[in-house]
């Protein structure tokens, strides 16, 4: 394991929150990490979604920094982060091992007694979900913002309703060929489809020109896209039904406390995508918030901020 660390600050609520930067080598991939917050103070582990990077948790991280350590890689694919070619690179087991072998090196860094936190955006959520279902030793905790559990999700997809019209997208971005078309014009079609219908005035000036820098990089787009290419999901085609088999509850439980978070105005993730989901779950807990949609991390970050300082132990 290589630490290289940076130490940029950005500055929140009238105060300066420091963000520093650093990477890994874990099980010889890369891993670049973006964390605020003291070692030591409880962990919370941000999973981003696409077509974000770890910087998606720019926003509400600073706002948690005083009572945990705030940690947000950039995932397999995305940002300065190891970017495989091929699709397989990309199935489930190995986006979960990269999270499992995150937490391990933190702990062999700072041990802590207790497992931490992890929260889930979009993509981020099936890493979360994976790993909180396959490694619950490691996860006390799991929030869930605008994502979904594959068992609901596949179950809604295949009555080929409203869910599964509104997930049609995904044919488009498994085509091959689908980074040129994405990529061009400045990447026209990719910012109309991260924002079709939803408010994105908050991806403006200096942080769309970020974004842009990082789906720049070599072989990242690639890497983005793969993770559609490499998932089991089953979306129908318009106006028919799909029998894809729906894992059970006893197949995917989530054991530990579990917080969603829920912006009602998402048009790409619909309320049915989560029905059924308190069988798979233990103890689940939802709180929806009126007026954002799937982008609520960036829309109303100091409202989530307090939703989890109450929720969480700490």
């Amino acid at each position: 394991m290589r630490p290289r660390a940076g130490d940029r600050r950005r500055r929140m609520n009238g105060g300066e929150q420091p963000m520093r930067d650093r990477q890994l080598i874990l099980d010889g991939q890369v891993i670049h990490l973006r964390e605020w917050g003291a070692v030591g103070l409880p962990r919370l582990v941000m999973l981003h979604g696409f077509p974000e990077y770890g910087a998606a948790w720019d926003d509400l991280a600073p706002l948690l920094a005083d009572r945990f350590h705030c940690i947000a890689p950039d995932q397999r694919g995305y940002g300065q982060s190891a970017a495989p070619e091929e699709v397989s690179a990309y199935k489930a087991r190995h986006l979960v091992a990269d999270m499992a072998a995150l937490i391990g090196a933190l702990d062999a860094e700072a041990p802590q007694t207790a497992p931490l936190t992890v929260l889930g955006h979009d993509w981020g959520a099936a890493v979360a979900y994976g790993l909180a279902i396959a490694r619950p030793d490691l996860v006390a905790r799991l929030v869930i913002l605008n994502g979904v559990h594959p068992g609901p999700f596949q179950r809604a997809l295949n009555r080929g309703g409203a869910q599964a019209a509104a997930s049609q997208y995904f044919h488009a971005l498994r085509r091959d060929g689908a980074e040129e078309h994405l990529a061009a014009d400045g990447y026209a079609r990719l910012l109309g489809l991260f924002g079709h219908a939803m408010d994105m005035s908050w991806l403006s000036g200096a942080r769309r020109a970020r974004y842009l820098a990082e789906w720049s990089r070599p072989g990242r787009l690639r890497g983005m896209l793969n993770w559609y290419r490499a998932s089991p999901i089953v979306v129908p085609e318009p106006g028919r039904t799909a029998d894809a088999s729906v894992p059970g509850p006893d197949h995917l439980p989530v054991t530990m406390p579990h917080l969603l978070i829920w912006g009602e105005a998402d048009t790409a993730l619909l309320p049915e995508a989560t029905e059924g989901l308190e069988a798979y779950c233990t103890d689940l807990t939802r709180v929806t918030i009126p007026g954002a949609d799937h982008w609520l991390i960036h829309q109303q970050p100091q409202r989530i901020a307090r939703i989890l300082r109450d929720w969480l132990p700490g």
